[in-house]
């Protein structure tokens, strides 16, 4: 009952009543589309970029305005009596307390549709125009949910939110016929004009046999992976070349899922987290890539090119900074092929600046930022230098595969996802804590379960409003961050659609 209060309060404070003017998000996409609107109506500006909250909140100005406040920080998610999001997914958002202007998570939620790329021989796409555009055209669907969290301005995140599922859609194109042949993929694809002239010849080439001996075998399940990796590569390159025409700042972390013949596959690239909680045990389905757990990566790259160090950095690391009265004395040290320590005699170059310096939440890559995958940041530089900081960050993501075949699941199995300000002060033990504490006082059928899940998360991991501001229940300081939260069910009726 407390929680069920609770709920009800946050939905007042938020102004989540049915407002006027609302319509219901759009079909499934089709390969166009995006996942966020540029205001209240949801209508793309001349600016791809341009600030904006996801569409699917469908929030009216005055619902923006609240949304944007640093005092309230009104918890946000899709309104009662719109159209649901797909998979009965649960979303909540609240803007920071003050440290950016504003919300620079963005998130997206989407069906698309992967249509077979049309042959050079001229067949068109069939558009129909009966109400299903789809009817009649090779391919299949997707499920797809990211979140950006943003820094140093939200207009990367915003262009993610709109574009990184249309990259992965046109990388999965070429892979509709050999996704849905339970045969291996073949080593090399043949061009239209190719299989016909094999055809005339009465010879068609065939890739089931190892033509070599040393030929690798190639799952299914990694062609999907290479496409999503792929789709980010390309993402980032649009990013860095409209991000002049776009007004693109900054950067961000990307934690995306997709939903393809039943499996999840969990791509991340930063700080965000994804775990899966079955049954009460707790899979987690993402690492957080940072100077601290990217350190050899880093350093080796440093090491083969010391000319992205400026003269100015060393790529060895120390347990703190050196003096230069030090010089001369044996001090540990690690460089990028070693997991323990040593000493080594310090000389000049050891009095530079390290590559990765700090611990924890506040190790740093160049004294500047604290993720190291990611998009964008393609004009990020060390502070008063010349030092572009962008060759150290790789906009790959580690793809992670859970197959939804494999168990049964009950309607209490979820997967969350989070941006860094949910996991920044709550772990996953409690995480999955407040999970079945809430969906244990809902009805299985009952379709607000998962939303009443992503505001609790966000409402105890942002805590209430004090005098020494905003604290959790044991008085700890509660996120000062952004947060934002995606609760997907993994099991029971409707789901796997």
């Amino acid at each position: 009952m407390l929680l069920r209060v609770r709920s009800a309060v946050s939905h007042l404070v938020a102004g989540l009543g049915p407002g006027p003017g609302t319509q219901p998000p759009a079909e499934p996409r089709h390969g166009g589309g995006g996942g966020g609107g540029s205001g209240a109506g949801g209508e793309e500006g001349p600016r791809v970029a341009a600030f904006c909250r996801p569409a699917f909140l469908q929030l009216t100005p005055e619902e923006l305005r609240r949304a944007d406040d640093h005092t309230g920080r009104a918890v946000q998610s899709p309104r009662d009596g719109r159209r649901r999001l797909p998979w009965s997914t649960g979303y909540a958002e609240v803007i920071n307390a003050g440290k950016s202007q504003h919300n620079e998570d963005q998130a997206c939620c989407e069906v698309v549709f992967v249509e077979r790329r049309p042959s050079p021989r001229g067949r068109l796409p069939c558009r129909d125009g009966s109400g299903e555009p789809n009817r009649g055209r090779k391919g299949f669907y997707f499920h797809y949910w990211a979140l950006f969290d943003g820094h140093a301005g939200s207009g990367a995140a915003v262009m993610a939110s709109k574009r990184l599922h249309l990259h992965i859609c046109e990388q999965l194109r070429d892979l509709v016929d050999i996704l849905q042949d339970p045969s291996p993929p073949p080593i090399c694809l043949q061009h239209d004009s190719e299989l016909s002239q094999a055809e005339d010849n009465g010879d068609v080439p065939s890739d089931a046999l190892p033509r070599f001996h040393l030929e690798k075998a190639v799952s299914h399940e990694s062609l999907v992976i290479g496409a999503i990796e792929n789709a980010f590569k390309h993402m980032d390159e649009q990013i860095e070349q409209e991000r002049a025409s776009q007004h693109i700042s900054g950067g961000c972390c990307a934690l995306a899922v997709v939903y393809l013949m039943g499996k999840f596959y969990v791509a991340n690239a930063g700080d965000s987290r994804a775990i899966i909680i079955r049954n009460g045990e707790i899979i987690p389905m993402s690492r957080e890539f940072t100077p601290e757990t990217e350190r050899q990566r880093l350093q080796f790259l440093a090491f083969l090119r010391p000319e992205l160090l400026g003269k100015e950095f060393t790529h060895l690391e120390f347990p703190r900074r050196i003096q230069p009265k030090e010089l001369g004395k044996k001090m540990l040290y690690r460089d990028q092929s070693m997991n323990g320590w040593a000493y080594k005699k310090i000389e000049e170059d050891d009095l530079k600046f390290p590559l990765i310096y700090g611990e924890g939440k506040k190790a740093r890559v160049m004294a500047t930022i604290g993720v190291t995958r990611g998009l964008g940041d393609h004009d990020l530089k060390v502070f008063s230098s010349n030092i572009h900081i962008k060759p150290f960050l790789s906009c790959f993501p580690e793809v992670r595969v859970y197959d939804l075949t494999q168990y049964e699941h009950c309607p209490d199995d979820v997967l969350v996802l989070g941006t860094d300000g949910l996991w920044d002060v709550t772990n996953d033990k409690e995480v999955a804590s407040v999970v079945m504490e809430v969906l244990t006082s809902y009805e299985p059928n009952d379709p607000c379960r998962y939303t009443m899940v992503a505001q609790e998360l966000v409402l105890r991991s942002r805590g209430i409003l004090k005098e020494r501001g905003w604290r959790l229940p044991n008085d700890k300081l509660g996120s000062g961050d952004d947060i934002s939260v995606f609760v997907i069910p993994l099991g029971g009726p409707g789901n796997y659609m």
